[in-house]
């Protein structure tokens, strides 16, 4: 792997964070894959069209971009080797010859001057640890009049998931620095006015939030669902921060929260994100 200035973040995604995601692909893919259609669509890929995937883990949304682009070609770009394992493997199950996969932090990666047409995301660029850096380095590997149009979490308290985690607090002490805006993680990016002055410090035109909710299945059932979301790296660590019996109460409080999202045979949770847009000029 080339240079790396995320170090923690590189240390999380090739340790446990990473694969988790891995082990857990499909799992993964069901939370987050009713936000490619919308996310594609802004980015209208055209058959020819050379694609660049910002932080694309397992590379879903990579291998749906190659399929667009049937003429061109996808490139893949994340920390994570577990992940970049799984996503190679399954471009080659699906049959897919023009898409590759790098491993590299965004942030410095040495990207093809104006070697792309269209940079995309699904959710993996809220953990840079200097976005106007990383978004400028992009920016560089677009063509002129190259696109962006990627996808951050909104709020917690604009998802399904706030009321689910805050069932858990009281038996839990503070959120980790990782969760909060302005640091790494999966809130870094959810203030448009954040969004706008890091596109435009990076020296991006047009730069656009819209707001997209999608449904995310969570699991069979509230237990499978806790049990999955229990052991996703952020909460994974809350949970190891306190005692046993609390811990305990607090897996609990999740089951029960996620209770009332049970329907049809699987939990459903309403997420909400930005859909990001931009141009290089």
């Amino acid at each position: 792997m080339n240079s790396v200035v995320n170090v923690h973040q590189a240390e999380a995604w090739n340790g446990y964070e990473g694969n988790h995601w891995a082990d857990h692909q499909d799992r993964y893919d069901a939370v987050n894959d009713a936000f490619n259609e919308p996310l594609l669509a802004a980015a209208t890929v055209g058959e020819r069209d050379r694609v660049l995937d910002v932080g694309c883990g397992n590379g879903r949304l990579t291998r749906l971009a190659a399929g667009r682009a049937a003429h061109g070609h996808a490139v893949g770009v994340d920390l994570s080797a577990p992940m970049l394992g799984r996503a190679r493997a399954s471009a080659e199950a699906e049959g897919l010859a023009n898409v590759t996969f790098e491993q590299g932090d965004a942030q410095v990666h040495p990207l093809a001057p104006g070697g792309f047409d269209v940079a995309v995301s699904r959710f993996g660029i809220m953990f840079f640890a200097d976005p106007v850096a990383a978004f400028a380095n992009i920016g560089r590997a677009l063509r002129p009049g190259g696109r962006l149009a990627m996808l951050s979490l909104r709020s917690m308290a604009e998802q399904d998931l706030g009321p689910v985690f805050a069932a858990m607090t009281p038996y839990l002490p503070g959120r980790p620095a990782s969760t909060e805006p302005g640091h790494p993680g999966p809130e870094s990016l959810s203030d448009p006015a954040r969004v706008h002055e890091v596109l435009t410090s990076a020296g991006f035109q047009n730069a656009a939030t819209t707001p997209v909710d999608a449904p995310q299945t969570w699991g069979a059932d509230a237990e499978d669902a806790a049990a999955f979301l229990g052991a996703w790296g952020p909460v994974r660590f809350m949970l190891g921060q306190t005692d046993q019996d609390s811990a305990s109460r607090a897996l609990d409080a999740l089951t029960e929260a996620m209770r009332p999202f049970e329907r049809s045979g699987a939990v459903r949770l309403r997420g909400a994100a930005w859909l990001i847009t931009a141009t290089r000029p």
